[in-house]
């Protein structure tokens, strides 16, 4: 049975598979019901688990004889495999056993609120991953996850890290902030307003502040979502800062805290941990995803995995050429003469002598034979092309066309218009079909769907005209014939590779989608054990987002995956188990694990993929341009005759003469001949270096070497733009001197600088006028600063005008386009103040433009500027993407409008089967504050839901907003209630429906859209590598040059004192180093222990603990002051972060000494200055960013990445310059000598 040479054909392995099968379908049968209940099938289904486990344990016994246990090699535990299989049978035996225990014992297995032990039989559904396991492109995508589990844990580590961090800021920030809302007075009913749910309040300060007559603002408030959004302790505060780098309902936490303490200063907190955690450190997983990815890509295209599909298409492309010259030959060779001796009598005879069945037949054929050439040049033709072309798009407009309220004259049109294009599209297949012959024909992908959407269609409406179905059900499929316009690819050749390098991934996506529905499987049938029938609360409330059966438990788990919303699910688990508090608070963990691994991890892969597949149609597209330019290059050259030795000599003489104008040394002699050989060469067109519209010199050359640097490292003095021959407004030559001095000036750095200053100056004066009262005070100072920065700019503009001419010649002023974009600014700026009148709208339109004002520092900026630079390169090269995804959105949205037009409107309030005709008449009772006595009636509306599908244009406007992830499950509940045409909803009437969203999401969103962003990422590595592009060196070994080169060995401080010395023995010691790490994580531990409305004890426990963990590294700091000195001490810049982090420490304790003393004598702090007091508390805590090896080693490649994202950031906050990049390797240095000491070279001292 379990012989080991033939795994894959056993018969016993398909029987396993097939129970698994049945194993998963049981579970997902399986309908969990409130309170523990159970009916008839769920019975019988608990019954068949035991025939399930009697099966899997009767496997592992048999293999465990068979392979043996654990001891030798290949033995049953050896496997990964089978430790799962074992593990499983182990927890399910022991689920046996317990619940005959409880039998036994008369007591429920589970109750409320407990876990169920049966939830461990869930992941049961991990076996099938062994069948998949043989598939090479799966393989992968499974191997590409698994190496990067290792750098994965490093990432993992260093946002543990950050958590832990913000955590204890947060905690020592906003502890017990959230717990206040407004009351009425002397009741305990809280006040909410027109708000439907209660928020924080402050009894004083700049916090929200209860405005309603009869209430107050009272502690005794749970706080946010029942009391699981605070900061009260160390777990509540990660699970809340968790939240936030998830970045979903982030906003919402920041203005609880706003509400609760007022809006000064907690944005800082927020926005830091966004940058930092959300936009920064996350999407290193991108980074080692998609490395891992393309290495394992790589391996598997040198094993020749990938290369199968690219030579299949080769093959039959070679083999559509022979068989047309073949079918060609056929034809010529019956039409040709015979060629055999014979006199024409004997022909005649042979002639006469034929069946005249088999002539007229062999006529036929010959006549049949050239018809069909002539059919295939008619279809091969662009003439015929662009008629199919032209079919299409009139196809096209007629399903777009359709929308509600249409009038019927336009319904007969469609219809009419649906059947004759039919007809066409029809006999355009049957005559492709006669012209290339059905094996030629349907070895196109294209023919092949065609055939499909003509035969679907004709079946469409062969069932419609007999009464067999409706009309919309399969009237869906015609709009999958939308797909037929990717046919313009043919002629176009970047669009084309990129839709062909889409196709070829489809084998790493399908595999990726495979592993995506085990996952989503797995999770929803553990979330149905685990959550189902427990989402029943008390407020009567229906939540959609359930895990009571296995449709809404899968529609649950993808929209945790796509991460919106997902907060409010897990909230929902944890209220299920009791809420905030033990065993509930364990109930995250589930939806952490989903989260990481299903939206960090399987989806990041997409990314991957993108990026990959994105990079080899750009290859591609590279390689047939060159191949394009090198016939054209051939071509030319032969259009271009030899010259005489006449001409050549007047080309010489020619060339001197402008070599000694230009001043170019003509000691060596120029050849015509190589001249002539260089003139053919054609020049890119869009040179990767070159910015649009940009008629300046070009950047210095850099000499070639076996390593060339990057710019950003590049320390050259950069050439000042050359004075133009032409004259300035007609009167400043060249030379005059007044041109010559504003040449100066405008190239002079410290002009630069200067004007950069002005720029950020005014950027600060506008983001500090007053938008409500423009007549303020402040605003009236602000606009003489204004008129003060407009004229230095207007003087910039003219010195600069003056230099090199306004527009008329080439390099004036205007022929750059960062140089219009600054007369535009100052343009705007000086109209504005010429009107004073703030009330006619074009002047406030003017004033708004002043915004623009930043933007000038792009082109002073190098950094920033090339940035910008990449940007526009992607915009200019990103309309194929574009064109793909408005397609496929457009074919979805009219997939769209077939399934839900005029089906989303519904009764005000919602009454589910309610109609527009009869249902939304008539009033409803509103009561005021959920007061019995206030009163308010409202009529009765038929209201149309904000999105909708009634026409195209409004369809595609939902599905975009699907596409963002931003409030799509309701989008999609409202979908699946829809009934038909001018009907109310009716509770999940179509839960189907959801696989049309989740189709759309996974291409659209999941795959398409994650083409702009790797699109991007592609472009500016071609831009970094375009730096290279001379070099011979490929890229890793220009890594190890850059590496030798940037090396260089530590300076290390040894002191000749004896005594001296040994100090500096003891602090520079590894066990020192040990011992301070220990200090500072038992710091962090004590910290993480405090929590809110702890006693009195605890608080004077945390109190000596921080007064002596103080004088602990207070201590240190006075050690190593002895053994480095001052010098060698404030040398290192880990060491001036300890002195400020001890400096901190000791005037916190002193100042909460005298807070003591105070209160005991009968005085208070204000709360300001307990703020003042917790921030300066905070400086202390922040010493655990230093030693920890793990975020440590990951701290030096994230600061070399820092200076380029300087100019990023320079685009949303321009007037920087970026650093040189080199300096970073010197924080690399320091922190290896932090955590190294005894790798430094000795220094005498």
């Amino acid at each position: 049975l379990c012989q080991p040479g033939n795994p894959q054909t056993q018969p016993f392995e398909i029987i396993i598979l097939m129970t698994i099968f049945a194993n998963c379908v049981a579970l997902a049968v399986y309908l969990p019901m409130p309170e523990d209940d159970t009916n008839a099938s769920n019975s019988s289904l608990e019954k068949i688990e035991y025939v399930f486990l009697i099966i899997f344990t009767i496997e592992a016994t048999l293999k465990i004889i068979a392979y043996g246990f654990l001891l030798h090699t290949d033995a049953y535990l050896r496997n990964g495999w089978n430790v799962l299989d074992f593990a499983i049978v182990s927890l399910g035996l022991v689920t046996v056993v317990v619940e005959q225990i409880n039998v036994m014992q008369g007591a429920p297995l589970t109750g409320k609120g407990g876990f169920d032990v049966k939830a461990l039989r869930a992941f049961r559904v991990l076996r099938p991953l062994r069948l998949v396991s043989g598939v090479p492109s799966l393989q992968v995508v499974l191997n590409s996850i698994i190496k990067a589990m290792v750098p994965l844990l490093h990432i993992a580590l260093l946002v543990l890290f950050m958590i832990i961090i913000y955590a204890i800021v947060g905690q020592e920030l906003f502890k017990g902030k959230m717990h206040k809302t407004c009351y009425y007075i002397g009741t305990d009913v809280i006040a909410t307003g027109e708000m439907e749910k209660p928020s924080p309040c402050a009894s004083t300060g700049h916090g929200h502040h209860c405005t309603m007559n009869g209430t107050e603002c009272r502690s005794g408030w749970p706080g946010p979502n029942n009391g699981i959004t605070h900061f009260d302790n160390f777990g509540f505060a990660m699970l809340t800062v968790y939240q936030c780098i998830t970045m979903e309902g982030w906003t919402e936490v920041l203005y609880w805290v706003n509400d609760a303490i007022g809006n000064e200063w907690p944005w800082i907190y927020f926005v830091s941990l966004i940058l930092l955690g959300s936009f920064f450190v996350l999407n290193l997983v991108l980074g080692v995803l998609s490395g891992e990815f393309t290495k394992e890509r790589e391996k598997a295209k040198s094993r020749g995995t990938f290369q199968k599909l690219r030579e299949k298409q080769q093959l039959e492309e070679d083999l559509k050429g022979y068989m047309d010259w073949i079918t060609h030959a056929e034809v010529m060779d019956r039409m040709l003469p015979s060629e055999e001796g014979g006199s024409e009598t004997e022909s005649l005879y042979e002639i006469e002598g034929m069946n005249k069945w088999i002539l007229f037949f062999r006529q036929w054929r010959r006549w049949n034979r050239l018809f069909r050439r002539k059919c295939r040049e008619v279809v091969k033709s662009k003439f015929f092309y662009w008629l199919v072309i032209l079919l299409i798009s009139l196809n096209t407009l007629s399903i777009a066309s359709e929308h509600h309220w249409q009038p019927e004259w336009l319904t007969r049109v469609q219809d009419s218009a649906n059947r004759v294009l039919l007809a066409l599209f029809a006999a355009e297949m049957l005559l492709k079909m006669y012209a290339l012959g059905l094996r030629q024909y349907f070895m196109s992908l294209f023919n092949r769907f065609d055939c499909f959407v003509v035969c679907v269609g004709i079946l469409e409406i062969i069932l419609v005209e007999i009464n067999i179905m409706s009309p919309l059900g399969i009237s869906v499929l015609r709009c999958i014939r939308l797909l037929r316009i990717f046919k313009i690819t043919r002629y176009w050749t970047s669009l084309s590779n990129l839709v062909a390098s889409l196709l070829n991934s489809v084998r790493s996506i399908a595999s990726l989608l495979l592993l995506l529905f085990l996952f989503i499987i797995i999770f929803s049938l553990l979330g149905m054990q685990l959550f189902g029938g427990k989402y029943d609360f008390e407020d009567m409330e229906v939540r959609r987002s359930t895990f009571d059966n296995f449709p809404q438990a899968l529609i649950s788990v993808f929209q945790i995956l796509t991460g919106e919303d997902w907060n409010s699910i897990m909230y929902n688990g944890i209220m299920a188990y009791g809420g905030p508090s033990f065993p509930g608070v364990l109930v995250c963990i589930y939806f952490i694990i989903l989260f990481v691994c299903g939206n960090y991890i399987l989806l990041n892969v997409f990314l991957a993929i993108a990026v990959d597949n994105l990079a080899e149609a750009e290859s591609l597209t590279s390689a047939q341009k060159a191949k394009a330019e090198e016939k054209k290059r051939r071509k030319m050259s032969r259009s271009y005759p030899e010259k005489s030795e006449e001409e050549k000599l007047l080309l010489a003489k020619k060339l001197e003469q402008k070599a000694k104008a230009e001043g170019i040394p003509t000691t060596a002699k120029l050849k015509v001949d190589e001249f002539e050989s260089n003139v053919n060469e054609i020049k890119d067109p869009y040179p990767s270096a070159d910015f649009p519209g940009d008629d300046e010199e070009d950047e210095p050359e850099i000499p070639l070497s076996p390593r060339p640097r990057p710019l950003a490292e590049l320390q050259l003095k950069e050439k000042a733009v050359p004075m133009p021959e032409a004259s300035a407004f007609f009167i400043f030559s060249p030379t005059n001197r007044i041109r010559v001095l504003c040449h100066r000036i405008v190239n002079a750095t410290w002009f630069t600088n200067f004007i950069l200053l002005f720029i950020l100056l005014s950027s600060v004066s506008l983001a500090a006028e007053d938008p409500i009262r423009p007549e303020s005070f402040r605003n009236q100072v602000l606009g003489y600063f204004d008129m003060g920065f407009t004229s230095v700019f207007t003087v910039e503009i003219v010195l600069k005008m003056t230099a090199y001419g306004a527009f008329l010649h080439k390099g004036s002023f205007c022929r750059n386009y960062f140089n219009i974009l600054d007369l535009l600014v100052v343009a705007v700026s000086l109209i504005s103040m010429g009107i004073e009148s703030s009330t006619i709208s074009v002047v406030k339109i003017l004033r708004v433009l002043r915004v623009l004002r930043p933007l000038r520092a792009i082109n002073r900026a190098k950094g920033l500027k090339h940035v910008v630079q990449c940007v526009f390169v992607a915009i200019k090269t990103i309309g194929n993407i574009v064109i793909v995804t408005t397609l496929l959105q457009f074919m979805f949205a009219c997939i769209g409008v077939q399934l839900f037009k005029v089906r989303f409107p519904t009764c005000s309030p919602l009454v589910y089967k309610c109609t527009a005709a009869s249902r939304s008449r008539g009033y409803f009772i509103v009561y005021l504050d959920g007061s019995p006595t206030q009163l308010r009636l409202h009529q009765r509306e038929w209201v149309h839901n904000d999105f909708h599908f009634d026409n195209v244009l409004s369809a595609m406007m939902s599905l975009f907003t699907v596409s963002t992830f931003e409030g799509w499950p309701q989008l999609l509940y409202k979908a699946i209630d829809t009934h038909t045409e001018d009907m109310g909803p009716i509770y999940n009437y179509r839960v189907e429906i959801a696989i049309f969203f989740i189709i759309y999401i996974i291409l659209i969103a999941f795959f398409m859209m994650n083409i702009f962003v790797g699109f991007v990422i592609v472009t500016f590595q071609e831009q970094g590598e375009s730096e290279y592009k001379n070099c011979e060196l490929d890229k890793n070994q220009r890594q190890c040059v850059q590496y030798a080169l940037k090396a260089r060995p530590l300076r290390r401080y040894i002191p000749k004192n004896p005594y001296q010395y040994q100090i500096w023995y003891v602090v520079t010691s590894s066990y020192f180093e040990y011992l301070m790490f220990f200090l500072i994580m038992l710091n962090t531990i004590c910290l993480g222990m405090q929590h809110y409305n702890q006693s009195a004890e605890m608080n004077h426990i945390s109190d000596n603990l921080n007064v002596a963990f103080t004088i602990l590294f207070t201590l240190e700091m006075f050690l190593k002051l002895m053994a480095f000195k001052a010098k060698g001490y404030f040398g290192d810049p880990w060491n001036v972060f300890d002195f400020l982090i001890v400096i901190g420490s000791i005037i916190d304790v002193i100042l909460s000494e005298i807070d003591v003393s105070a209160a005991v004598g009968g005085g208070n702090v204000s709360e300001s200055m307990e703020t003042v007091l917790t921030e300066s508390l905070l400086s202390h805590y922040t010493a655990m960013v230093d030693p920890p090896a793990a975020s440590v080693a990951l701290t030096p490649p994230l600061l070399l990445t820092l200076p380029g994202k300087v100019p990023c950031g320079n685009c949303l906050c321009p007037g920087t310059e970026p650093e040189p990049q080199a300096d970073s390797a010197v924080t690399y240095a320091s922190t290896l000598q932090r955590l190294h000491p005894r790798c430094a070279l000795p220094v005498d001292g």
